[in-house]
């Protein structure tokens, strides 16, 4: 996955920023996040030796703002021409015509553009709302589309354990799958402890941290239990329209793992 773009100019920079939004949820293995600039040439030798490849930038073609644009590797066969082409000029197709010319056989095949149609470039604006909204589409179409598959694939039965010391601890797949960024908010509701995952851990909430080589995460979770004394394996459940883990605290507990 590759953000193209201008940080420092508004909405020319939802490529870069896109690229950090993935990056906060967690990359799986066999997946590569770059923040690819302005710098078109540094682009294209990323892409090498690469199966498939999601370029992100900003376009500006007079379309409503925020509106989202794909094109698929069929329609990237006729790019722009390289000769007397500037190097401070490169945009993304340029990128791809020159990866397919330095790369030769290193090159892939398989790319993917999505553009967003921006509001405003101004330096050291933010992202405009409707530029926003996108962005949160085309990374919920990338992690469907490219990053879902590369996830672990959670058991029917989930399983997790309370620790006597007030810790709660989620398995490797578990924790990958499903808490990709190592931050969730955790509560009690309706006597149902939820874990309900974040972006990252700039978004606050309470960090998993990891426990052994394997990915396993621990999580402390005293304070939000307050005065209940809970400790072995309980089961749960995953609330796809929550999107939240849910672990019954009113069940029996099984022993320690």
């Amino acid at each position: 996955m590759v953000g193209c773009g201008n940080l420092l100019r508004g909405d020319d920079g939802v490529g870069p920023i896109l690229v950090r939004h993935l990056w906060e949820r967690g990359v799986p293995d066999g997946a590569k996040l770059v923040d690819g600039g302005t710098a078109g040439m540094d682009v294209a030798f990323q892409m090498r030796g690469a199966e498939r490849v999601v370029i992100i930038d900003a376009a500006a073609t007079g379309s409503a703002p925020g509106t989202i644009f794909k094109v698929p590797g069929e329609e990237l066969e006729e790019l722009p021409p390289l000769q007397g082409l500037h190097t401070h000029s490169f945009r993304w197709d340029h990128a791809i015509a020159f990866a397919r010319w330095a790369l030769a056989e290193d090159c892939p095949t398989d790319i993917t553009v999505y553009l967003i149609e921006v509001s405003g470039v101004e330096l050291g604006a933010d992202l405009s709302e409707p530029v926003r909204a996108a962005l949160e589409q085309v990374i919920d179409r990338i992690e469907a589309e490219y990053l879902a598959a590369l996830r672990p694939v959670v058991q029917d039965e989930i399983t997790v354990e309370f620790t006597a010391d007030g810790y709660l601890r989620l398995g490797a797949e578990l924790a990958a799958s499903r808490f990709p960024s190592d931050a969730v908010v955790a509560m009690v509701r309706d006597g149902d402890l939820w874990l309900v995952p974040l972006r990252g851990p700039r978004s606050g909430g309470l960090l998993l941290k990891q426990r052994n080589p394997a990915g396993d995460r621990s999580l402390l979770i005293r304070e939000v239990i307050a005065d209940r004394e809970i400790s072995g394996v309980f089961r749960a459940c995953w609330d796809d329209e929550h999107r939240a883990l849910r672990i019954p605290l009113h069940d029996e507990p099984g022993p320690p793992g």
